[in-house]
């Protein structure tokens, strides 16, 4: 970030992270900012991102009301409710899912009998219950129509839909689907996104003609859990209607990348950003050598062993990118998270994503209130900090109550916020 800033109001970005149900902790949290608050969240951020459930939370929130100019349609707790009342149903508790998928997967090494493969569903929920869920939330609602920029990610895995570039002294030999000589020609990572800041520069592209509903359903297809989903969409104005198939797009997707790979060149140099990440607790745990030497080639990917492989490829590019990331961000980065692998993990939610037992699903609000409380100060700073970048855009400068009750928190955000000074 450079040293200093124009007197232009930051923009706020909020992250919310994938995890299953465990989008109910983020859900909840965003609750008590509306709450203190009394503003909807599509009306005080400026741009949301997130993979998974985060792009169900994301999405939800940014749908305009039918009749409320200006409003939306959602605000948090409908989505708490969503979560609590849809949860049990997108994922029906079913015992035999992993033995289902192992027979499955038996039968495609040996057998190969296609009507074991109809039988046993491959081991995957049935997704026909959240495209419905996913529909009663969004309807026809498309990207370009959200209220505030909103950034869905999912993975193409059909490399043959990408379009062909053709690069200056390119031989015969040369793969076609390559960017500056990077191939892509297996899939690649999509950025679904309505950007509605820095449109005066070069790098500013039309939304993407999707519907909410393709886009979330892409994003939210975890592999073992959900079957990939194919639709079609337009990245942008420039690009002809590709048909993609997306998987989960926690598979690349964190804050890091999110703002290095899909908002960064859309803002201006001297522009503050702050993120908020909101998060569905970490579940990345410890192994040790001889627990991973014993796993084999399979244990690493054994729910039995909490898939142990798969926790550390989605944990492993935001490990890598954190430091220099913090340094870009400085004080700028919020972060709202704890671990679900340590400290008293009995009143702690599962790590599971798909289980949505009365139990857990108080567990997840509970965890939601321990991560606030013990960020107090810093929720207090991010909840006034909303406020006064709602107020930039209608020139209400009213405040809430909690800014007159804390003077120092008034000190702290006129030093961080150069245009209220």
């Amino acid at each position: 970030m450079p040293a200093s800033f124009s007197n232009k109001p930051p923009l706020i970005v909020l992250f919310n992270y994938g995890g299953g149900l465990r989008g109910l902790s983020p859900a909840h949290i965003m609750v008590e900012i509306e709450r203190r608050t009394g503003l909807p969240m599509a009306n005080m951020v400026d741009a949301f991102c997130g993979p998974s459930t985060g792009s169900i939370l994301n999405a939800a929130l940014n749908v305009p009301h039918p009749t409320k100019k200006g409003r939306p349609k959602f605000r948090a707790r409908h989505m708490v409710r969503f979560y609590e009342r849809e949860g049990i149903n997108i994922f029906p508790q079913d015992k035999f899912r992993e033995l289902r998928g192992l027979i499955h997967d038996f039968n495609n090494r040996t057998m190969k009998i296609g009507q074991l493969n109809r039988m046993f569903r491959h081991g995957h929920y049935n997704p026909a219950y959240l495209a419905k869920c996913l529909r009663d939330l969004y309807g026809d609602t498309r990207m370009s129509e959200t209220m505030s920029s909103l950034v869905i990610p999912t993975y193409n895995i059909d490399g043959e839909q990408l379009r062909i570039v053709e690069e200056e002294g390119e031989s015969e030999e040369t793969p076609v689907h390559t960017m500056n000589n990077f191939v892509d020609e297996g899939g690649h990572a999509i950025w679904l996104k309505h950007i509605r800041f820095g449109r005066h520069l070069p790098t500013y592209k039309f939304p993407a003609d999707a519907s909410l509903f393709d886009a979330v359903m892409a994003s939210t297809a975890a592999p073992t859990y959900f079957p990939c989903h194919h639709f079609k969409a337009r990245l942008n104005e420039t690009m002809p209607k590709h048909e993609y198939t997306g998987i989960d797009g926690s598979i690349f997707d964190n804050p890091c990348i999110s703002y290095l790979g899909a908002l960064r060149q859309h803002i201006e140099p001297d522009r503050q950003v702050i993120m908020i990440c909101l998060g569905t607790g970490y579940t990345n745990k410890s192994v040790t050598k001889e627990e991973w030497n014993q796993f084999g080639s399979l244990g690493v990917v054994d729910p039995v062993n909490d898939l142990p492989l798969i926790n550390i490829l989605f944990h492993a590019p935001e490990s890598a990118l954190l430091e220099s990331f913090t340094a870009e961000m400085r004080d700028n980065l919020f972060v709202f998270n704890k671990s679900l692998t340590s400290g008293p993990v009995e009143d702690y939610p599962g790590t599971q994503i798909d289980d949505g037992s009365p139990d857990n699903l108080k567990k997840m609000k509970d965890f939601a209130q321990m991560v606030i409380e013990e960020n107090a100060e810093k929720f207090d700073l991010i909840c006034n900090l909303l406020v006064q970048n709602r107020d930039s855009k209608t020139g209400d400068s009213s405040f809430i109550p909690a800014i007159n009750t804390r003077p120092s928190l008034l000190q702290t955000l006129k030093n961080k916020i150069p245009f209220l000074r």
